[in-house]
């Protein structure tokens, strides 16, 4: 029999054979592991059935438009090979039936799949990695790593789906609430926001001098803690770049108590470094969860220039925090508030935060910009 690239292929009388109807030659690697094909089905929940042509025209969908799906979640092209299942013709139906019916357009329908392949991709390693590698260590002498992760696999996977869909329900259910409430509709893609960068200092001389585990122990908690402070104070959690985090709130006064707490939670840990923070205030794009514009560069670029164990923000910020009664204009401004409220016998205005005005500077890339250092007023903890 000969095959094409189309799938098709013709038997020994020189018929054609509908691809469908003959078994492809390259449907089982005779050198693949059993336990890594046994695994495979109990994850997936169905043995393998069709190639990428056979599971594209069983979904009614092109094989050029399920080559774009499948590639935006992040899988490898494999040929003509047997490896689909009836779960991946499914969601080439649901995400082909989305297109139909007009809810989205082809090019969003692939931003879908790309975001979703990206997202479960790192956390199905981080998972295997940091979770089920530790899990499947022989219990006992003796016992092979094979006999212990099928039936842990087994016993861990509706948990962990049950688990997942729920907290991305949460999830989407908070996003949902942010949109609902821009003002507009171009507030939806281009939104005002806070957005900080924190950085450990002097990282790249740590890695010279620790061992990877060392290493590999000092990032997890510094991500963990930065992730747990932005969470718990009401921020976003963008990404996490090994020494450094970027997340975004909604409000100047959240970003800023955000970073004051990360440096301080920081400086009481002797086994971590020092921590530098830039934040600026504006008009953000978001795209795939993730945000980009200049506010974002601004934010790096501070992050860059700030001091040790200190939090720079850009002018914007400042003026957002003093408009919002988060920090005085001055201090010199505070301290006439205070003796005008004392003298009417009113208890005087409290602020969270200072702000200091720092030397005008050249930034690479954005010009000049004024840089502000932003503290913790007396009594504001």
């Amino acid at each position: 029999m000969t095959v094409d690239d189309s799938g098709s292929g013709t038997d020994a009388q020189g018929r054609a054979e509908p691809p469908h109807e003959r078994e492809n030659p390259h449907s089982a690697d005779p050198g693949e592991d059993p336990l890594a094909l046994r695994l495979e089905q109990l994850i997936l929940g169905a043995e393998r059935r069709y190639t990428p042509f056979q599971a594209a025209r069983s979904a009614g969908v092109s094989m050029e438009l399920a080559s774009r799906f499948w590639r935006a979640m992040g899988f490898a092209d494999i040929g003509q090979a047997k490896a689909l299942t009836e779960a991946d013709v499914l969601a080439l139906r649901r995400l082909a039936g989305l297109v139909e019916a007009g809810l989205l357009s082809e090019a969003m329908a692939v931003q879908v799949a790309r975001s979703t392949g990206q997202t479960t991709a790192r956390l199905a390693e981080w998972q295997i990695d940091s979770f089920l590698e530790g899990l499947t260590e022989p219990p006992e002498p003796g016992m092979t790593r094979t006999e212990v992760t099928y039936p842990l696999i087994e016993l861990l996977l509706p948990e962990l789906e049950e688990f997942l869909v729920y907290v991305w329900r949460r999830q989407l259910a908070a996003a949902t609430g942010r949109v609902v409430q821009a003002a507009d509709d171009e507030e939806m893609v281009d939104r005002r926001l806070a957005v900080g960068f924190a950085d450990l200092v002097g990282f790249t001389r740590l890695t010279r001098r620790m061992e990877e585990e060392e290493l590999g122990e000092l990032v997890e908690a510094f991500e963990t803690t930065a992730a747990d402070l932005i969470a718990a104070h009401g921020g976003r959690l963008v990404k996490t770049l090994g020494d450094e985090v970027l997340y975004a709130a909604d409000d100047a006064g959240t970003a800023a108590e955000i970073a004051l707490r990360l440096i301080e939670t920081m400086a009481n840990d002797e086994t971590m470094p020092e921590l530098r923070v830039g934040m600026a205030f504006g008009t953000v794009t978001t795209r795939m969860g993730d945000v980009f514009g200049t506010t974002v560069n601004l934010a790096s670029r501070l992050t860059s220039i700030a001091p040790k164990d200190a939090v720079l923000v850009d002018s914007a910020f400042a003026e957002e925090l003093i408009r919002t009664r988060d920090a005085p204009a001055s201090e010199a401004a505070a301290a006439e508030e205070a003796a005008a409220a004392e003298k009417e016998g009113e208890e005087p205005p409290v602020y969270r935060f200072g702000l200091q005005p720092m030397w005008q500077r050249p930034v690479r890339g954005l010009g000049v910009v004024e840089p502000w250092l932003l503290t913790r007023r007396n009594g504001s903890l």
